[in-house]
Protein backbone atom coordinates (compact mmCIF):
# COMPACT_ATOMS: atom_id res chain seq x y z
CA UNK A 1 0.00 0.00 0.00
CA UNK A 2 1.32 3.41 -0.97
CA UNK A 3 0.79 6.08 1.63
CA UNK A 4 0.54 9.83 1.18
CA UNK A 5 2.07 12.18 3.75
CA UNK A 6 2.46 15.95 3.77
CA UNK A 7 5.00 18.31 5.29
CA UNK A 8 4.54 21.85 6.54
CA UNK A 9 6.66 24.45 8.29
CA UNK A 10 4.92 26.99 10.48
CA UNK A 11 7.47 29.75 9.91
CA UNK A 12 5.86 33.07 10.80
CA UNK A 13 2.34 32.02 9.75
CA UNK A 14 -0.62 33.20 11.65
CA UNK A 15 -2.74 30.54 13.30
CA UNK A 16 -5.53 31.26 10.79
CA UNK A 17 -3.26 30.95 7.72
CA UNK A 18 -1.70 27.77 9.06
CA UNK A 19 -5.12 26.20 9.65
CA UNK A 20 -6.31 27.29 6.21
CA UNK A 21 -3.37 25.48 4.60
CA UNK A 22 -4.05 22.33 6.65
CA UNK A 23 -7.79 22.39 5.93
CA UNK A 24 -7.18 22.90 2.19
CA UNK A 25 -5.21 19.61 2.23
CA UNK A 26 -7.71 17.86 4.53
CA UNK A 27 -5.00 17.24 7.14
CA UNK A 28 -6.37 15.68 10.33
CA UNK A 29 -3.14 15.04 12.27
CA UNK A 30 0.02 17.08 12.82
CA UNK A 31 3.18 15.07 13.52
CA UNK A 32 5.47 17.59 15.17
CA UNK A 33 9.13 16.71 14.48
CA UNK A 34 10.70 19.70 16.22
CA UNK A 35 13.41 18.79 18.69
CA UNK A 36 12.20 21.61 20.94
CA UNK A 37 8.50 22.19 20.19
CA UNK A 38 8.19 25.83 21.12
CA UNK A 39 8.57 29.27 19.61
CA UNK A 40 9.25 32.54 21.41
CA UNK A 41 8.47 34.62 18.33
CA UNK A 42 5.37 32.60 17.45
CA UNK A 43 3.99 31.33 20.77
CA UNK A 44 0.85 29.98 19.10
CA UNK A 45 3.07 27.14 17.85
CA UNK A 46 4.32 26.04 21.27
CA UNK A 47 3.66 22.48 22.39
CA UNK A 48 1.64 23.86 25.30
CA UNK A 49 -0.69 25.95 23.13
CA UNK A 50 -0.84 24.43 19.66
CA UNK A 51 -2.56 21.10 20.45
CA UNK A 52 -5.52 22.96 21.94
CA UNK A 53 -6.31 25.10 18.91
CA UNK A 54 -5.55 22.23 16.53
CA UNK A 55 -8.06 19.98 18.31
CA UNK A 56 -10.61 22.83 18.26
CA UNK A 57 -10.09 22.88 14.47
CA UNK A 58 -10.52 19.08 14.17
CA UNK A 59 -6.82 18.26 13.86
CA UNK A 60 -5.00 15.88 16.21
CA UNK A 61 -1.45 16.52 17.44
CA UNK A 62 1.46 14.13 18.06
CA UNK A 63 5.02 15.03 18.98
CA UNK A 64 7.39 12.47 17.43
CA UNK A 65 10.53 13.03 19.43
CA UNK A 66 12.35 10.22 17.61
CA UNK A 67 12.20 12.28 14.39
CA UNK A 68 13.27 15.56 15.97
CA UNK A 69 16.10 17.51 14.39
CA UNK A 70 19.21 19.13 15.84
CA UNK A 71 21.08 15.87 16.25
CA UNK A 72 24.69 15.78 17.45
CA UNK A 73 27.43 14.17 15.42
CA UNK A 74 27.23 10.37 15.61
CA UNK A 75 30.73 9.02 16.34
CA UNK A 76 29.60 5.52 15.27
CA UNK A 77 29.12 6.62 11.65
CA UNK A 78 32.15 7.17 9.41
CA UNK A 79 32.20 10.90 8.47
CA UNK A 80 32.43 10.03 4.77
CA UNK A 81 29.17 8.01 4.83
CA UNK A 82 27.10 11.18 4.53
CA UNK A 83 29.96 13.45 3.52
CA UNK A 84 28.11 15.04 0.60
CA UNK A 85 26.17 17.20 3.05
CA UNK A 86 27.96 20.53 3.37
CA UNK A 87 25.59 21.63 6.12
CA UNK A 88 26.69 19.94 9.36
CA UNK A 89 23.14 19.84 10.72
CA UNK A 90 21.93 17.86 7.69
CA UNK A 91 25.03 15.65 7.87
CA UNK A 92 24.33 14.87 11.53
CA UNK A 93 20.67 14.12 10.79
CA UNK A 94 21.61 11.85 7.86
CA UNK A 95 23.86 9.93 10.28
CA UNK A 96 20.99 9.77 12.80
CA UNK A 97 18.70 8.41 10.06
CA UNK A 98 20.85 5.26 10.06
CA UNK A 99 19.88 4.44 13.66
CA UNK A 100 17.21 2.14 15.05
CA UNK A 101 15.60 5.10 16.84
CA UNK A 102 15.02 6.89 13.53
CA UNK A 103 13.68 3.72 11.91
CA UNK A 104 11.25 3.24 14.79
CA UNK A 105 10.10 6.87 14.62
CA UNK A 106 9.64 6.67 10.86
CA UNK A 107 7.59 3.48 11.21
CA UNK A 108 5.38 5.22 13.79
CA UNK A 109 4.87 8.15 11.41
CA UNK A 110 4.02 5.88 8.48
CA UNK A 111 1.62 3.86 10.65
CA UNK A 112 -0.18 7.06 11.66
CA UNK A 113 -0.75 7.75 7.98
CA UNK A 114 -2.71 4.48 7.65
CA UNK A 115 -5.62 6.10 9.52
CA UNK A 116 -4.94 9.84 9.14
CA UNK A 117 -3.96 12.51 6.65
CA UNK A 118 -0.70 13.43 8.38
CA UNK A 119 1.38 16.56 7.96
CA UNK A 120 4.93 16.37 9.29
CA UNK A 121 5.58 19.76 10.89
CA UNK A 122 8.66 21.70 11.84
CA UNK A 123 9.34 25.42 12.15
CA UNK A 124 11.25 26.10 8.91
CA UNK A 125 8.87 27.35 6.20
CA UNK A 126 10.52 25.60 3.27
CA UNK A 127 11.44 21.89 3.25
CA UNK A 128 14.81 22.27 1.54
CA UNK A 129 16.10 24.17 4.59
CA UNK A 130 14.74 21.70 7.15
CA UNK A 131 15.34 18.12 8.27
CA UNK A 132 11.86 17.37 6.85
CA UNK A 133 13.83 16.99 3.60
CA UNK A 134 15.68 13.94 4.95
CA UNK A 135 12.51 12.52 6.50
CA UNK A 136 10.79 12.98 3.13
CA UNK A 137 13.63 11.20 1.34
CA UNK A 138 13.29 8.26 3.75
CA UNK A 139 9.52 8.08 3.23
CA UNK A 140 9.77 8.22 -0.57
CA UNK A 141 12.58 5.64 -0.55
CA UNK A 142 10.14 3.25 1.15
CA UNK A 143 7.60 3.65 -1.65
CA UNK A 144 5.29 6.30 -0.21
CA UNK A 145 4.51 9.79 -1.52
CA UNK A 146 5.22 13.12 0.17
CA UNK A 147 3.57 16.45 -0.61
CA UNK A 148 5.01 19.74 0.67
CA UNK A 149 2.56 22.39 1.83
CA UNK A 150 4.16 25.79 1.29
CA UNK A 151 1.90 28.76 1.91
CA UNK A 152 -1.18 28.86 -0.25
CA UNK A 153 0.49 27.22 -3.27
CA UNK A 154 -0.64 23.81 -4.52
CA UNK A 155 1.05 20.91 -2.69
CA UNK A 156 4.47 20.22 -4.22
CA UNK A 157 5.35 16.54 -4.74
CA UNK A 158 8.64 15.41 -3.23
CA UNK A 159 11.17 13.79 -5.52
CA UNK A 160 14.02 11.85 -3.96
CA UNK A 161 17.21 13.89 -4.18
CA UNK A 162 15.58 17.01 -5.64
CA UNK A 163 17.29 19.20 -3.05
CA UNK A 164 20.63 18.85 -1.31
CA UNK A 165 23.06 15.97 -1.44
CA UNK A 166 22.49 13.09 -3.85
CA UNK A 167 21.06 10.07 -2.02
CA UNK A 168 22.18 6.47 -2.45
CA UNK A 169 19.49 3.89 -1.65
CA UNK A 170 20.46 0.61 -0.01
CA UNK A 171 18.62 -2.73 0.04
CA UNK A 172 17.80 -2.35 3.75
CA UNK A 173 15.84 0.90 3.02
CA UNK A 174 18.59 3.11 4.40
CA UNK A 175 19.87 6.15 2.54
CA UNK A 176 23.36 7.55 2.57
CA UNK A 177 24.80 10.66 0.98
CA UNK A 178 28.47 9.88 0.26
CA UNK A 179 30.78 12.51 -1.16
CA UNK A 180 31.58 11.79 -4.79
Amino acid sequence: MTRDLWTIGHGTSTQADFLATLHAADIDLIADVRAHPGSRRNPQFSRDTMPTWLVDAGIAYRHLEALGGRRPRNPDVDPTTNGAWQNQSFHNYADYALTDDFTTGLAELRNLSDDHRVAVMCSESVPWRCHRLLISNAIVARGDRVWHLIGDADPKPHALGQWGATPVLHNDDTITYPAS
